[in-house]
């Protein structure tokens, strides 16, 4: 596309600051296609990525997907909001160079035919088969890290480049993907930055709002100093987790064939998850875990038939007994699972916080395997509170995203575990439980006046 001098005035309005032109030019003049910014809060993160996509959807003709955690995300951050100098984001693009702008479903169309489009990672599958020559993925520490997964194939092909922006949320899968460019200094550009690097805030601000208690210790480390260290804000088992890497109750633990596995499930109409797991004495081992989305039940109980492991019992959510399977035809999800071989015992009905402490009482007797629960790791490392950005506060719900499908199977476990760790059936727990409810226990048939030695 040819550009007139005044058009490339309009353009080179953005003029970035040292660290920003770093990763402009590693990803525009020397070649990377993966870059990680790690920045602390308010440092430009998303004002140098928007700029840098339009840069090159203006230079290479292609399709350009700008992503946050959600939708709702996209739109309010980006697409609606205005920079600190009172300015869009949208008029970083010369209108000259813009053929069409659709409002509904966040396109911008340029003349030379690139198209740029603000998406949530939370319809990531919306995007598979789709052919993006660049993707930035911004405050990738709260996305669903299955949209890359799912877009890395398409960028390969494409020779195309990937920008991850964010501060950090503890050791998830955002830190995991850090060591990776560590890793690879050849391939990855990795640049990490927290407010004694890029100077744009003072400290004595930032120690104002920690003595004034505006901001915990913590917080104040993870946004402004980009610790990977602390404590996810609002999180709600980040600090456990990390307790568990650090004690060693993460790592390699096997199957135990002497001892049955139980499973627990969260069933949604989207994602399904199982968590695989067996009692050892005081000890519940996870030993396994799986999530898919989109498919039916008989896939999940497919997959549990071939697992190589010897059962015990199934725990399912409450809801069970109310929805509907879509392919059941008016049948229930529970009646649907028996009639494939799989018997659920229904967990507890308790509040969210109940079963989210019954989940935090637990961890002291909970090791996980690390290799073939890593999505399930991450999901809990993630799983935190909803935040009323008018507020700026964290509500007392969780935040429904892709974490929460691992993190609402591991609650449905942990309320169940004095029902799984016992050998009992579960029509014998339903009896007892009934007749303890009733305050009338039973006694054995010995003491019955009709009891008989044949």
């Amino acid at each position: 596309m040819q550009i007139n001098s005044e058009t490339q005035v309009r353009l080179n309005r953005f003029k970035p600051r040292p660290y920003q032109q770093a990763v402009l030019d590693a990803l525009g003049n020397k070649g990377y296609k993966r870059a990680l910014c790690v920045w602390c809060r308010r440092a430009g993160k998303d004002i140098v990525a928007f700029n840098y996509i339009v840069r090159d959807a203006i230079k290479n003709i292609g399709v350009y997907y700008y992503i946050l955690p959600t939708y709702g995300m996209a739109r309010r951050i980006i697409w609606s909001s205005l920079t600190n100098s009172g300015a869009r984001f949208i008029d970083f693009i010369p209108p000259e160079l813009i053929f069409n702008i659709n409002q509904t479903e966040m396109k911008i169309t340029l003349i030379n035919g690139s198209l740029i489009q603000l998406l949530g990672s939370d319809h990531y599958d919306s995007l598979v088969g789709t052919n993006p020559r660049g993707i930035v993925f911004s405050e990738y520490a709260l996305q669903d890290p299955r949209a890359y997964q799912y877009l890395r194939p398409a960028l390969t092909a494409n020779d195309g480049w990937a920008l991850f922006i964010s501060t950090p949320r503890a050791r998830n899968h955002m830190y995991e993907l850090y060591q990776i460019g560590l890793n690879n200094p050849n391939d990855w550009f990795v640049q990490i930055l927290g407010v004694d690097e890029t100077r744009h805030i003072s400290i004595q601000e930032i120690e104002r709002e920690v003595s004034s208690g505006e901001i915990s210790r913590d917080h104040a480390l993870q946004e402004y100093y980009c610790s990977f260290t602390s404590g996810q804000a609002g999180a709600y088992y980040g600090t456990y987790i990390n307790e568990m890497r650090l004690s060693g109750k993460i790592g390699m633990v096997p199957y135990e064939s002497a001892y049955k596995v139980c499973t627990a499930w969260d069933i949604g109409n989207d994602s399904t998850s199982i968590i695989f797991y067996q009692h050892v004495g005081q000890i519940v081992r996870i030993i396994d875990a799986y999530e898919n989305s989109n498919l039916g039940l008989e896939h999940y109980v497919k997959v549990v038939s071939n697992k190589p492991y010897i059962y015990h019992k199934h725990i399912g959510p409450h809801d069970l007994r109310v929805k509907e399977w879509a392919s059941g035809r008016g049948m229930t999800r529970e009646t649907k699972a028996r009639q494939l071989g799989i018997s659920f015992i229904i967990a507890t009905n308790l509040s969210i916080e109940d079963g989210i402490e019954s989940v935090r009482s637990a961890f002291s007797k909970i090791w996980i395997d690390e290799k073939n629960c890593a999505g399930l790791i991450k999901a809990l490392d993630s799983y935190r509170k909803e935040y009323d950005e008018k507020r700026q506060v964290y509500k007392e719900v969780p935040l429904h995203n892709w974490a929460s499908h691992y993190a609402d199977a591991m609650r449905y476990m942990c309320i169940s575990l004095p029902k799984t760790g016992s050998s009992r059936n579960p029509e014998e727990l339903d009896r007892l439980y009934r007749e303890t409810k009733l305050g009338q226990p039973s006694l054995p048939d010995m003491f019955s006046d009709d009891y008989r030695i044949y």
